[in-house]
């Protein structure tokens, strides 16, 4: 059995849901698989005290699920009074067209096409949703509209897939690029270092007790890649999947397609600093 403290972000051991933080409450959507992990971490975010709730990424479209959100929010004395996404791909936002139907709320987003409602989100936004603070934080790279929320009282950001609580994330060429990803990662780095940042509450993965160990883990095996990936051309492995097969012969095939979209991101991030 390996120790958490001894991994990358100090993991909270198992993935469950219930209580993470003071404010924060995980619902686990049922959909394991091996880019989910666990399932979608479906946040519920609300002050003490208040009788509203914030919940970020409803996850797949699955009643199942988007009820048992519900269910949760109503056995804490409160209802949902805002939906907000970190981004757009389904396994977040696929059910927050029908979570919206069930609870009546707006669907806050930056890509305008998954907004129910007048909203986005966007730079220098806090929502003050039942007392909360929650600071919208833009985060890159992954996806072109993917977002983290800062939120001080609790001294926690919640990612979505910028930072997972285990292993490491896609940068899902050609909507997600490396050098917009490495500018978020160190963009979550000042908020370990100058907003006393310290718990990690990912899209997918158990809750990170070293936000900044976490951060500073992802920076290396970026750079680590990068420089796999600059050997790998040297040595003559020009097309992506030939470049896959050489720097991630370690790593499960089922996720060389997934390992293909970041390696394409890190040969145009190369190519773009005149390094191949």
């Amino acid at each position: 059995m390996s120790d958490a403290a001894a991994l990358p972000g100090q993991p909270r051991g198992i993935v469950a849901s219930g209580p993470a933080t003071a404010r924060t409450v995980n619902v686990l959507a049922p959909n394991p698989s091996a880019m989910t992990l666990d399932g979608t971490n479906t946040w519920i975010v609300a002050e003490p005290g208040s009788d509203l709730a914030v919940v970020i990424d409803p996850g797949p479209l699955a009643d199942v699920h988007l009820r048992a959100v519900i269910d949760a929010v109503e056995r804490s004395g409160r209802r949902v009074a805002l939906t907000l996404l970190t981004h757009g791909h389904p396994d977040h936002a696929e059910g927050a067209g029908r979570f919206a139907e069930l609870t009546r709320t707006k669907v806050r987003a930056l890509d305008p096409a998954l907004r129910l409602g007048d909203e986005g989100l966007g730079a220098g936004d806090v929502i003050t949703t039942g007392g909360l603070e929650l600071r919208v934080v833009p985060t890159p790279g992954h996806t072109a509209d993917s977002l983290s929320f800062h939120l001080p009282a609790d001294r926690a950001v919640l990612t979505g897939d910028t930072i997972l609580g285990r292993g490491t994330t896609v940068v899902a060429h050609p909507d997600g690029r490396l050098g917009d990803y490495l500018d978020s990662l160190r963009r979550l780095r000042s908020l370990t270092v100058d907003d006393g940042v310290h718990t990690v509450l990912p899209g997918h993965g158990p809750v990170l007790e070293d936000a900044q160990g976490a951060v500073e883990f992802y920076l290396a095996h970026r750079a680590h890649r990068l420089a796999q990936v600059e050997t790998a051309v040297e040595a003559g492995h020009r097309t992506p999947s030939d470049v896959v097969a050489r720097v991630y012969a370690d790593v499960d095939r089922s996720l060389w397609p997934a390992a293909e979209l970041s390696v394409r991101a890190q040969l145009e991030y190369l190519a773009g600093h005149g390094l191949i």
